[in-house]
Protein backbone atom coordinates (compact mmCIF):
# COMPACT_ATOMS: atom_id res chain seq x y z
CA UNK A 1 0.00 0.00 0.00
CA UNK A 2 2.65 2.62 0.89
CA UNK A 3 4.61 1.77 -2.27
CA UNK A 4 1.55 2.19 -4.52
CA UNK A 5 0.62 5.46 -2.84
CA UNK A 6 4.18 6.75 -3.17
CA UNK A 7 4.03 5.94 -6.90
CA UNK A 8 1.02 8.25 -7.22
CA UNK A 9 -1.74 5.67 -7.55
CA UNK A 10 -5.23 6.02 -6.12
CA UNK A 11 -5.77 2.83 -4.15
CA UNK A 12 -8.77 0.82 -3.05
CA UNK A 13 -8.20 -2.03 -0.61
CA UNK A 14 -10.54 -5.02 -0.43
CA UNK A 15 -10.79 -6.60 3.02
CA UNK A 16 -13.12 -9.17 4.48
CA UNK A 17 -13.07 -7.17 7.73
CA UNK A 18 -12.49 -3.47 6.90
CA UNK A 19 -12.13 -2.69 10.61
CA UNK A 20 -8.73 -4.42 10.62
CA UNK A 21 -7.35 -1.65 8.40
CA UNK A 22 -8.64 1.21 10.54
CA UNK A 23 -5.38 1.85 12.39
CA UNK A 24 -2.96 1.42 9.48
CA UNK A 25 -0.89 4.58 8.95
CA UNK A 26 -2.13 4.81 5.34
CA UNK A 27 -5.82 4.11 6.03
CA UNK A 28 -6.82 7.75 5.52
CA UNK A 29 -5.25 7.77 2.04
CA UNK A 30 -7.18 4.82 0.57
CA UNK A 31 -10.74 3.70 0.11
CA UNK A 32 -11.72 0.37 1.64
CA UNK A 33 -14.23 -2.06 0.20
CA UNK A 34 -15.60 -4.79 2.44
CA UNK A 35 -15.83 -8.12 0.59
CA UNK A 36 -15.25 -11.81 1.07
CA UNK A 37 -13.26 -13.23 -1.85
CA UNK A 38 -15.86 -16.01 -2.22
CA UNK A 39 -18.76 -13.54 -2.61
CA UNK A 40 -18.86 -12.72 -6.33
CA UNK A 41 -21.27 -9.80 -6.04
CA UNK A 42 -19.18 -8.16 -3.30
CA UNK A 43 -15.95 -8.73 -5.25
CA UNK A 44 -17.55 -7.20 -8.34
CA UNK A 45 -18.58 -4.13 -6.38
CA UNK A 46 -15.06 -3.80 -4.96
CA UNK A 47 -13.55 -3.94 -8.47
CA UNK A 48 -15.90 -1.38 -10.02
CA UNK A 49 -13.86 1.43 -11.56
CA UNK A 50 -10.53 -0.28 -10.87
CA UNK A 51 -7.85 -0.24 -13.58
CA UNK A 52 -5.21 -2.58 -12.08
CA UNK A 53 -6.10 -5.29 -9.55
CA UNK A 54 -3.58 -7.06 -7.31
CA UNK A 55 -4.49 -10.59 -6.30
CA UNK A 56 -2.50 -11.46 -3.15
CA UNK A 57 -4.75 -14.09 -1.60
CA UNK A 58 -3.41 -17.45 -0.39
CA UNK A 59 -5.12 -19.97 1.85
CA UNK A 60 -3.46 -22.42 4.20
CA UNK A 61 -4.84 -25.63 5.60
CA UNK A 62 -5.28 -29.32 4.90
CA UNK A 63 -4.75 -30.53 1.35
CA UNK A 64 -7.99 -30.53 -0.63
CA UNK A 65 -9.84 -28.00 1.54
CA UNK A 66 -7.71 -24.95 0.85
CA UNK A 67 -7.11 -25.94 -2.79
CA UNK A 68 -10.83 -25.89 -3.59
CA UNK A 69 -11.26 -22.59 -1.76
CA UNK A 70 -8.36 -20.98 -3.65
CA UNK A 71 -9.72 -22.36 -6.93
CA UNK A 72 -13.15 -20.83 -6.32
CA UNK A 73 -11.78 -17.48 -5.16
CA UNK A 74 -9.49 -17.14 -8.19
CA UNK A 75 -12.29 -17.99 -10.62
CA UNK A 76 -14.60 -15.47 -8.96
CA UNK A 77 -11.93 -12.77 -9.09
CA UNK A 78 -11.17 -13.42 -12.78
CA UNK A 79 -14.86 -13.22 -13.76
CA UNK A 80 -15.55 -10.16 -11.61
CA UNK A 81 -12.48 -8.34 -12.94
CA UNK A 82 -13.55 -8.96 -16.53
CA UNK A 83 -17.11 -7.78 -15.84
CA UNK A 84 -15.80 -4.63 -14.12
CA UNK A 85 -13.54 -3.73 -17.05
CA UNK A 86 -10.27 -4.16 -15.15
CA UNK A 87 -7.34 -3.76 -17.56
CA UNK A 88 -4.77 -5.86 -15.67
CA UNK A 89 -4.46 -8.38 -12.85
CA UNK A 90 -1.15 -8.85 -11.00
CA UNK A 91 -0.71 -12.04 -8.98
CA UNK A 92 2.15 -13.05 -6.70
CA UNK A 93 2.67 -16.81 -6.69
CA UNK A 94 5.52 -19.31 -6.44
CA UNK A 95 8.18 -20.43 -8.90
CA UNK A 96 7.11 -23.53 -10.80
CA UNK A 97 9.99 -26.03 -11.03
CA UNK A 98 11.01 -27.19 -14.50
CA UNK A 99 10.26 -30.74 -15.62
CA UNK A 100 7.91 -33.20 -13.91
CA UNK A 101 5.52 -31.33 -11.65
CA UNK A 102 3.75 -34.35 -10.19
CA UNK A 103 5.83 -34.02 -7.01
CA UNK A 104 4.87 -30.40 -6.31
CA UNK A 105 3.82 -29.67 -2.75
CA UNK A 106 0.05 -29.13 -2.37
CA UNK A 107 0.52 -25.43 -1.66
CA UNK A 108 2.90 -24.79 -4.57
CA UNK A 109 0.54 -26.77 -6.81
CA UNK A 110 -2.36 -24.61 -5.67
CA UNK A 111 -0.40 -21.38 -6.25
CA UNK A 112 0.32 -22.62 -9.78
CA UNK A 113 -3.34 -23.47 -10.38
CA UNK A 114 -4.46 -20.02 -9.22
CA UNK A 115 -2.06 -18.49 -11.76
CA UNK A 116 -3.49 -20.74 -14.49
CA UNK A 117 -7.06 -19.67 -13.66
CA UNK A 118 -6.22 -15.96 -13.74
CA UNK A 119 -4.23 -16.31 -16.99
CA UNK A 120 -7.15 -18.17 -18.60
CA UNK A 121 -9.49 -15.27 -17.84
CA UNK A 122 -10.32 -12.34 -20.12
CA UNK A 123 -8.10 -9.83 -18.25
CA UNK A 124 -4.37 -9.67 -19.09
CA UNK A 125 -2.51 -11.06 -16.10
CA UNK A 126 1.06 -10.86 -14.86
CA UNK A 127 1.92 -13.83 -12.65
CA UNK A 128 5.04 -13.01 -10.63
CA UNK A 129 6.61 -16.23 -9.35
CA UNK A 130 8.95 -16.01 -6.35
CA UNK A 131 10.70 -18.55 -4.14
CA UNK A 132 11.59 -17.59 -0.56
CA UNK A 133 10.99 -13.88 0.15
CA UNK A 134 13.41 -12.35 2.65
CA UNK A 135 12.07 -9.42 4.63
CA UNK A 136 11.29 -8.43 8.20
CA UNK A 137 7.99 -9.91 9.31
CA UNK A 138 7.74 -12.62 6.64
CA UNK A 139 7.13 -16.17 7.81
CA UNK A 140 10.00 -17.44 5.65
CA UNK A 141 12.43 -14.98 7.22
CA UNK A 142 11.22 -15.70 10.76
CA UNK A 143 11.70 -19.42 10.16
CA UNK A 144 15.24 -18.87 8.85
CA UNK A 145 16.07 -16.46 11.66
CA UNK A 146 14.95 -18.57 14.60
CA UNK A 147 16.25 -21.87 13.27
CA UNK A 148 19.69 -20.34 12.84
CA UNK A 149 19.79 -18.33 16.06
CA UNK A 150 18.47 -21.03 18.36
CA UNK A 151 20.20 -24.12 16.99
CA UNK A 152 24.03 -24.03 16.78
CA UNK A 153 23.83 -27.72 15.87
CA UNK A 154 20.94 -28.85 13.69
CA UNK A 155 19.67 -32.27 12.71
CA UNK A 156 17.87 -31.42 9.49
CA UNK A 157 15.78 -33.10 6.79
CA UNK A 158 17.04 -33.40 3.24
CA UNK A 159 15.16 -30.31 2.02
CA UNK A 160 17.98 -28.16 3.44
CA UNK A 161 20.05 -29.33 0.43
CA UNK A 162 17.49 -28.22 -2.18
CA UNK A 163 18.48 -25.29 -4.41
CA UNK A 164 16.43 -22.11 -4.02
CA UNK A 165 16.70 -18.55 -5.30
CA UNK A 166 15.58 -16.17 -2.53
CA UNK A 167 14.54 -12.59 -3.24
CA UNK A 168 14.48 -9.49 -1.04
CA UNK A 169 11.05 -8.09 -0.28
CA UNK A 170 12.35 -4.72 -1.54
CA UNK A 171 12.74 -6.20 -5.04
CA UNK A 172 9.38 -7.97 -4.85
CA UNK A 173 7.67 -4.65 -4.06
CA UNK A 174 9.50 -2.98 -6.96
CA UNK A 175 8.30 -5.68 -9.36
CA UNK A 176 4.73 -5.54 -8.04
CA UNK A 177 4.44 -1.77 -8.42
CA UNK A 178 6.29 -1.73 -11.75
CA UNK A 179 3.99 -4.40 -13.20
CA UNK A 180 1.10 -1.92 -13.10
CA UNK A 181 2.68 -0.26 -16.18
CA UNK A 182 3.18 -3.40 -18.27
CA UNK A 183 2.07 -3.09 -21.93
CA UNK A 184 -1.60 -4.06 -22.41
CA UNK A 185 -0.88 -7.20 -24.43
CA UNK A 186 1.40 -8.83 -21.84
CA UNK A 187 -0.27 -11.79 -20.13
CA UNK A 188 2.20 -14.38 -18.87
CA UNK A 189 4.29 -15.71 -16.01
CA UNK A 190 7.51 -14.03 -14.87
CA UNK A 191 10.04 -15.68 -12.57
CA UNK A 192 11.46 -13.22 -10.04
CA UNK A 193 14.47 -13.97 -7.86
CA UNK A 194 17.54 -12.38 -6.33
CA UNK A 195 21.13 -12.73 -7.50
CA UNK A 196 21.94 -15.72 -5.23
CA UNK A 197 21.19 -19.40 -5.91
CA UNK A 198 22.00 -21.64 -2.95
CA UNK A 199 20.66 -24.31 -0.61
CA UNK A 200 18.65 -23.65 2.55
CA UNK A 201 21.64 -24.90 4.55
CA UNK A 202 23.76 -22.26 2.80
CA UNK A 203 21.13 -19.65 3.64
CA UNK A 204 21.37 -20.52 7.33
CA UNK A 205 25.15 -20.21 7.11
CA UNK A 206 24.85 -16.81 5.44
CA UNK A 207 22.37 -15.68 8.08
CA UNK A 208 24.78 -16.69 10.83
CA UNK A 209 27.56 -14.70 9.17
CA UNK A 210 25.45 -11.55 8.78
CA UNK A 211 24.04 -11.81 12.31
CA UNK A 212 27.51 -12.28 13.82
CA UNK A 213 26.87 -15.86 14.99
CA UNK A 214 29.23 -18.81 14.92
CA UNK A 215 28.94 -21.03 11.90
CA UNK A 216 26.17 -23.60 12.40
CA UNK A 217 26.78 -27.36 12.21
CA UNK A 218 24.12 -28.99 10.01
CA UNK A 219 23.60 -32.76 10.04
CA UNK A 220 21.08 -33.95 7.38
CA UNK A 221 18.74 -36.83 8.28
CA UNK A 222 16.84 -38.06 5.19
CA UNK A 223 14.14 -39.82 7.21
CA UNK A 224 12.53 -36.63 8.58
CA UNK A 225 9.15 -36.21 6.83
CA UNK A 226 7.56 -32.81 6.10
CA UNK A 227 5.10 -33.46 8.91
CA UNK A 228 7.84 -34.15 11.45
CA UNK A 229 9.88 -31.26 10.07
CA UNK A 230 6.97 -28.85 10.53
CA UNK A 231 6.51 -29.97 14.13
CA UNK A 232 10.22 -29.41 14.70
CA UNK A 233 10.05 -25.95 13.09
CA UNK A 234 6.95 -25.17 15.17
CA UNK A 235 8.81 -26.13 18.35
CA UNK A 236 11.91 -24.01 17.65
CA UNK A 237 10.44 -20.95 15.89
CA UNK A 238 7.41 -18.66 16.43
CA UNK A 239 5.89 -20.04 13.21
CA UNK A 240 3.20 -22.58 14.21
CA UNK A 241 3.29 -26.06 12.75
CA UNK A 242 0.16 -25.40 10.67
CA UNK A 243 1.94 -22.61 8.80
CA UNK A 244 5.39 -24.24 8.88
CA UNK A 245 4.17 -27.33 7.05
CA UNK A 246 3.34 -25.65 3.71
CA UNK A 247 6.61 -23.71 3.88
CA UNK A 248 8.58 -26.89 4.55
CA UNK A 249 6.70 -28.90 1.90
CA UNK A 250 7.45 -26.23 -0.71
CA UNK A 251 11.17 -26.36 0.11
CA UNK A 252 11.40 -29.94 -1.13
CA UNK A 253 11.04 -28.60 -4.69
CA UNK A 254 13.95 -26.88 -6.42
CA UNK A 255 12.78 -23.32 -7.05
CA UNK A 256 15.23 -21.45 -9.27
CA UNK A 257 14.33 -18.83 -11.89
CA UNK A 258 14.24 -20.18 -15.46
CA UNK A 259 14.24 -16.67 -16.97
CA UNK A 260 14.61 -12.99 -16.06
CA UNK A 261 12.29 -11.50 -18.68
CA UNK A 262 10.67 -9.15 -16.16
CA UNK A 263 13.75 -6.93 -16.48
CA UNK A 264 12.61 -5.96 -20.01
CA UNK A 265 9.65 -4.15 -18.46
CA UNK A 266 10.80 -3.41 -14.89
CA UNK A 267 14.56 -2.82 -15.27
CA UNK A 268 17.00 -3.85 -12.57
CA UNK A 269 18.15 -0.92 -10.42
CA UNK A 270 21.58 0.57 -11.30
CA UNK A 271 23.18 -1.11 -8.27
CA UNK A 272 21.63 -4.47 -9.18
CA UNK A 273 19.20 -6.71 -7.30
CA UNK A 274 19.50 -6.88 -3.52
CA UNK A 275 21.86 -9.70 -2.46
CA UNK A 276 20.86 -12.26 0.15
CA UNK A 277 23.36 -10.82 2.66
CA UNK A 278 21.98 -7.30 2.18
CA UNK A 279 18.38 -8.56 2.40
CA UNK A 280 19.15 -10.31 5.70
CA UNK A 281 20.94 -7.22 7.04
CA UNK A 282 18.00 -4.97 6.09
CA UNK A 283 15.49 -7.34 7.68
CA UNK A 284 17.53 -7.62 10.88
CA UNK A 285 17.87 -3.84 11.11
CA UNK A 286 14.10 -3.44 10.89
CA UNK A 287 13.53 -6.18 13.47
CA UNK A 288 15.99 -4.65 15.92
CA UNK A 289 14.59 -1.12 15.55
CA UNK A 290 10.99 -2.31 15.68
CA UNK A 291 10.28 -0.94 12.17
CA UNK A 292 8.32 -3.96 10.96
CA UNK A 293 5.45 -2.70 8.81
CA UNK A 294 3.67 -6.05 8.45
CA UNK A 295 4.08 -9.50 9.96
CA UNK A 296 2.98 -12.97 8.92
CA UNK A 297 1.04 -13.20 12.19
CA UNK A 298 -1.20 -10.30 11.14
CA UNK A 299 -3.06 -12.70 8.87
CA UNK A 300 -5.26 -15.49 10.15
CA UNK A 301 -3.01 -18.57 10.19
CA UNK A 302 -3.51 -22.29 10.28
CA UNK A 303 -4.05 -23.37 13.84
CA UNK A 304 -5.84 -20.17 14.85
CA UNK A 305 -9.49 -20.08 15.80
CA UNK A 306 -11.74 -19.35 12.81
CA UNK A 307 -12.98 -15.80 12.34
CA UNK A 308 -16.11 -15.07 14.30
CA UNK A 309 -19.37 -15.04 12.41
CA UNK A 310 -21.65 -12.04 12.61
CA UNK A 311 -24.21 -14.22 14.37
CA UNK A 312 -21.82 -15.25 17.13
CA UNK A 313 -22.32 -13.65 20.55
CA UNK A 314 -19.96 -10.76 21.12
CA UNK A 315 -18.49 -9.74 24.49
CA UNK A 316 -20.53 -6.54 24.29
CA UNK A 317 -23.81 -8.45 23.92
CA UNK A 318 -26.12 -9.27 26.84
CA UNK A 319 -25.72 -12.84 28.07
CA UNK A 320 -29.04 -13.93 26.56
CA UNK A 321 -28.16 -12.97 22.97
CA UNK A 322 -27.31 -16.35 21.55
CA UNK A 323 -25.57 -18.53 24.14
CA UNK A 324 -23.77 -18.61 27.46
CA UNK A 325 -21.04 -16.05 28.10
CA UNK A 326 -19.03 -16.78 31.24
CA UNK A 327 -17.33 -13.81 32.82
CA UNK A 328 -14.46 -13.09 35.19
CA UNK A 329 -14.97 -9.37 35.91
CA UNK A 330 -12.57 -7.42 38.14
CA UNK A 331 -12.58 -3.69 38.91
CA UNK A 332 -10.01 -1.70 40.85
CA UNK A 333 -9.44 1.97 41.62
CA UNK A 334 -5.77 2.67 41.03
CA UNK A 335 -3.33 5.21 42.38
CA UNK A 336 -1.94 6.00 38.98
CA UNK A 337 -2.56 8.40 36.15
CA UNK A 338 -4.87 7.20 33.40
CA UNK A 339 -2.05 7.76 30.93
CA UNK A 340 0.40 5.57 32.87
CA UNK A 341 -2.21 2.82 33.28
CA UNK A 342 -3.00 2.86 29.57
CA UNK A 343 0.67 2.63 28.62
CA UNK A 344 1.03 -0.52 30.74
CA UNK A 345 -2.12 -2.04 29.24
CA UNK A 346 -1.14 -1.27 25.65
CA UNK A 347 2.37 -2.63 26.27
CA UNK A 348 1.18 -6.01 27.59
CA UNK A 349 2.41 -9.31 26.16
CA UNK A 350 5.48 -10.07 24.07
CA UNK A 351 8.70 -9.63 26.01
CA UNK A 352 6.89 -7.89 28.89
CA UNK A 353 4.65 -10.87 29.56
CA UNK A 354 1.20 -10.94 31.12
CA UNK A 355 1.85 -9.68 34.65
CA UNK A 356 0.84 -12.90 36.37
CA UNK A 357 2.11 -16.43 36.95
CA UNK A 358 4.62 -16.55 34.03
CA UNK A 359 5.01 -20.32 34.31
CA UNK A 360 1.28 -20.85 33.76
CA UNK A 361 1.30 -18.69 30.62
CA UNK A 362 4.38 -20.49 29.31
CA UNK A 363 2.80 -23.91 29.88
CA UNK A 364 -0.45 -22.79 28.21
CA UNK A 365 1.56 -21.60 25.21
CA UNK A 366 3.44 -24.89 24.96
CA UNK A 367 0.22 -26.91 25.23
CA UNK A 368 -1.32 -24.83 22.47
CA UNK A 369 1.62 -25.40 20.14
CA UNK A 370 1.56 -29.13 20.94
CA UNK A 371 -1.95 -29.36 19.46
CA UNK A 372 -1.14 -27.22 16.41
CA UNK A 373 -2.00 -23.80 17.82
CA UNK A 374 -0.07 -20.56 17.55
CA UNK A 375 1.34 -20.55 21.10
CA UNK A 376 2.92 -17.50 22.69
CA UNK A 377 5.80 -16.96 20.29
CA UNK A 378 4.11 -14.61 17.84
CA UNK A 379 4.92 -11.74 20.18
CA UNK A 380 4.04 -8.19 19.12
CA UNK A 381 4.36 -6.17 15.92
CA UNK A 382 5.36 -3.06 17.88
CA UNK A 383 6.81 -2.90 21.39
CA UNK A 384 4.54 -0.10 22.64
CA UNK A 385 1.61 0.39 20.25
CA UNK A 386 -1.26 -1.86 19.22
CA UNK A 387 -3.71 -1.55 16.36
CA UNK A 388 -6.81 -3.49 15.37
CA UNK A 389 -5.84 -6.77 13.72
CA UNK A 390 -2.44 -7.08 15.41
CA UNK A 391 -1.39 -10.50 16.67
CA UNK A 392 -0.39 -10.44 20.33
CA UNK A 393 1.06 -13.78 21.44
CA UNK A 394 -1.95 -16.11 21.16
CA UNK A 395 -4.45 -13.22 21.07
CA UNK A 396 -5.66 -10.94 18.28
CA UNK A 397 -6.43 -7.25 18.86
CA UNK A 398 -10.14 -6.97 18.16
CA UNK A 399 -10.66 -3.41 19.39
CA UNK A 400 -8.47 -0.64 20.71
CA UNK A 401 -9.66 2.82 21.73
CA UNK A 402 -6.52 4.68 22.84
CA UNK A 403 -6.59 5.58 26.49
CA UNK A 404 -9.85 3.75 27.06
CA UNK A 405 -10.32 0.17 25.82
CA UNK A 406 -8.31 -2.84 24.65
CA UNK A 407 -10.13 -6.04 23.69
CA UNK A 408 -8.25 -9.18 22.67
CA UNK A 409 -9.75 -12.27 21.03
CA UNK A 410 -8.13 -15.64 21.76
CA UNK A 411 -6.59 -17.58 18.88
CA UNK A 412 -5.28 -20.50 20.89
CA UNK A 413 -6.99 -23.87 20.50
CA UNK A 414 -10.11 -23.74 22.70
CA UNK A 415 -13.47 -25.49 23.01
CA UNK A 416 -15.16 -22.12 22.55
CA UNK A 417 -14.34 -18.46 22.03
CA UNK A 418 -12.57 -16.23 24.53
CA UNK A 419 -11.79 -12.54 24.97
CA UNK A 420 -9.65 -10.55 27.38
CA UNK A 421 -10.69 -6.93 27.84
CA UNK A 422 -9.07 -3.99 29.65
CA UNK A 423 -10.68 -0.59 30.14
CA UNK A 424 -9.74 2.69 31.82
CA UNK A 425 -12.22 5.31 33.07
CA UNK A 426 -12.74 7.79 35.88
CA UNK A 427 -15.41 7.57 38.57
CA UNK A 428 -17.58 10.43 39.81
CA UNK A 429 -14.82 11.64 42.13
CA UNK A 430 -12.25 11.72 39.31
CA UNK A 431 -10.29 8.65 40.44
CA UNK A 432 -8.90 6.30 37.80
CA UNK A 433 -10.79 2.99 37.56
CA UNK A 434 -9.27 -0.09 35.94
CA UNK A 435 -11.59 -2.86 34.75
CA UNK A 436 -10.43 -6.25 33.49
CA UNK A 437 -12.76 -8.86 32.03
CA UNK A 438 -12.09 -12.42 30.85
CA UNK A 439 -15.01 -13.63 28.73
CA UNK A 440 -15.66 -17.14 27.47
CA UNK A 441 -18.33 -18.56 25.22
CA UNK A 442 -18.23 -22.38 25.58
CA UNK A 443 -18.99 -24.79 22.76
CA UNK A 444 -20.53 -28.06 23.85
CA UNK A 445 -19.86 -30.03 27.02
CA UNK A 446 -16.09 -29.78 26.57
CA UNK A 447 -16.36 -25.99 26.65
CA UNK A 448 -18.29 -26.14 29.91
CA UNK A 449 -15.73 -28.51 31.45
CA UNK A 450 -12.88 -26.28 30.26
CA UNK A 451 -14.30 -23.14 31.93
CA UNK A 452 -15.22 -24.71 35.25
CA UNK A 453 -12.00 -26.73 35.54
CA UNK A 454 -9.95 -23.53 35.23
CA UNK A 455 -12.29 -21.37 37.32
CA UNK A 456 -10.43 -22.05 40.62
CA UNK A 457 -7.20 -20.65 39.09
CA UNK A 458 -8.71 -17.38 37.89
CA UNK A 459 -7.97 -15.67 41.18
CA UNK A 460 -4.27 -16.43 40.73
CA UNK A 461 -4.00 -15.64 37.03
CA UNK A 462 -6.49 -12.80 36.54
CA UNK A 463 -6.35 -11.46 40.08
CA UNK A 464 -2.56 -11.13 39.97
CA UNK A 465 -2.77 -9.62 36.49
CA UNK A 466 -5.09 -6.86 37.71
CA UNK A 467 -2.96 -6.12 40.79
CA UNK A 468 0.37 -6.19 38.96
CA UNK A 469 -0.78 -3.98 36.09
CA UNK A 470 -2.16 -1.46 38.60
CA UNK A 471 1.06 -1.59 40.66
CA UNK A 472 3.24 -1.12 37.57
CA UNK A 473 1.16 1.90 36.52
CA UNK A 474 1.43 3.31 40.03
CA UNK A 475 5.23 3.05 40.01
CA UNK A 476 5.36 4.72 36.59
CA UNK A 477 3.15 7.57 37.85
CA UNK A 478 5.29 8.15 40.94
CA UNK A 479 8.45 8.11 38.80
CA UNK A 480 6.91 10.68 36.45
CA UNK A 481 5.89 12.91 39.35
CA UNK A 482 9.37 12.67 40.87
CA UNK A 483 10.92 13.73 37.57
CA UNK A 484 8.58 16.70 37.22
CA UNK A 485 6.17 15.21 34.67
CA UNK A 486 3.37 14.46 37.08
CA UNK A 487 0.97 17.05 35.67
CA UNK A 488 1.21 15.48 32.22
CA UNK A 489 0.49 12.09 33.73
CA UNK A 490 -2.55 13.45 35.60
CA UNK A 491 -3.89 15.16 32.49
CA UNK A 492 -3.65 11.80 30.71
Amino acid sequence: MPELLAAGHQVRCMARDPGKLRDRPWSGEVTVAGADALDEAAVGAALAGVDVAYYLIHSLGSAGEFEQQDREAAAIFARAAAAAGVSRIIYLGGIVPAGDQSDLSPHLRSRTEVGDILLAGAVPTAVLQAAVIIGSGSASFEMLRYLTERLPVMVTPRWVRTLIQPIAVRDVLRYLVGSASLPPGISRRFDIGGPDVLTYADMMGRYADVAGLRRRLIIPVPLLTPGLSSLWVGLVTPVPAGLARPLVESLRNEVVCAEHDIAQYVPDPPAGLVSLDDAIALALRHVRTGEVATRWSSAATAGASPDMLASDPQPTDPAWSGGSLYLDDRVRRVRASADALWRVIEGIGGERGWYSFPAAWAVRGLLDRAVGGVGLRRGRRDRDRLQVGDALDFWRVEEVIPGSLLRLRAEMKLPGRAWLEFSVRRDASGRVVFRQRAIFRPVGLLGQVYWWSLRPFHGIVFGDMLRNIAATAGRATRAAEASGHGDAGRRG
